[in-house]
Formats: C-alpha cells, sequence, structure tokens
C-alpha cells in the first residue's frame, strides 16, 4: 500500500561518539541552540533546526558521525513491519518514550531511517 499523503521529516538526530565536539560544531556554524533534556531514560541534547524541524545530538559508539531522519507515521507497528516486507532489517523494535513510540530500520542501500508515532 503506497500512503496516500507523503511521509513528513519530522526530526533530524545526529549519532556520533563525539557529542561535545558535535554541539558546539553545529552551534558555531549554525546558531543551533542545544538544549539538555533530562528523563529517565538518560540525557538528549535538543536542537531547535526549524519552526518545523526538531533534531537532537545522541551520543553512542556509531562508527562514524551520521543523521538519522525520523518521518511521522499514524502507526508505529504498521510502519515498521511494512518496511520489513520491503526488505528492511529492524534496528530498533517500536518502543515508548516519554513523548511517544520510535522505532529504526535499515537496509544496504537505503541506509537507516526512524519513524515517529506521537502521543496525541
Amino acid at each position: 500500500m503506497i500512503p496516500s499523503v507523503s511521509t513528513p521529516v519530522v526530526h533530524l538526530e545526529l549519532h556520533t561518539g563525539g557529542l561535545a565536539r558535535a554541539r558546539a560544531f553545529y552551534a558555531e556554524l549554525c546558531g543551533w541552540q542545544p538544549e539538555q533534556i533530562d528523563t529517565r531514560h538518560g540525557s538528549y541534547i535538543a536542537l531547535d533546526l526549524s519552526r518545523r524541524l526538531g533534531g537532537g545530538i545522541v551520543e553512542c559508539d556509531a562508527e562514524r558521525p551520521v543523521w538519522l531522519p525520523y518521518v511521522e507515521v499514524a502507526e508505529i507497528g504498521e510502519a515498521t513491519e511494512r518496511a520489513g516486507r520491503l526488505g528492511a532489517s529492524v534496528t530498533l523494535a517500536p518502543r515508548e518514550g516519554p513523548a511517544g513510540w520510535r522505532s529504526v530500520v535499515a537496509t544496504p542501500a537505503a541506509g537507516e531511517i526512524a519513524f515517529w508515532q506521537p502521543k496525541r
């Protein structure tokens, strides 16, 4: 089934092993002011990229820094399953966070993409 409306990118997240350097670089280069968000699951550096696009920086053991786009979906489980039927592997099964649910899928040719279903 092809979506009747295009799926919007709503968030860009940088995965890096050098959070402090990335944070300083983008603040200086683009004027993106980082805001540390503390949750019971850990901390997160949020970035206000534009009026319609949120962002963030996550420190992790990434082989190299990589941007992960999040697209908003109506049903996280269905979107994740559909990606699997199209040949993607699920690298993060749907899981709930404070503001919604997310999952991540990947293919060798198309890279990674995350799905986001906000709580209403």
